[in-house]
């Protein structure tokens, strides 16, 4: 397996970040690592395709809002939330802010 490259705090950008967040499922994906913390893409129960909540999570870890740790055959995701916070303050948190129903 393959380390996957992640974009330093500085190299991301805004508007990689916000299309990143356009999609509901990548959006749910970031509430469910808010909330949990470090998890596998094998513990969403989301009704699509493996390769596409892999897809999903590719454009999360592309745009920085995630990061890949890699053990054996299992990739734990996590949110880079102070990464994110730093780059754009308040963006996080007012993205997680917003009730689910409101997306």
């Amino acid at each position: 397996m393959n380390n996957p490259t992640h974009p330093t705090q500085e190299d991301m950008r805004l508007i990689s970040v916000l299309h990143a967040l356009a999609d509901p499922i990548r959006l749910e994906i970031v509430r469910c690592l808010a909330e949990a913390g470090e998890r596998t893409c094998g513990t969403y129960e989301m009704n699509i395709a493996k390769s596409t909540l892999s897809h999903h999570f590719k454009v999360l870890r592309e745009a920085g809002i995630v990061k890949v740790r890699i053990d054996g055959k299992h990739r734990y995701y996590s949110l880079r939330k102070e990464d994110i916070e730093t780059a754009f303050p308040g963006l996080m948190s007012s993205i997680l802010a917003v009730d689910k129903e409101r997306w």
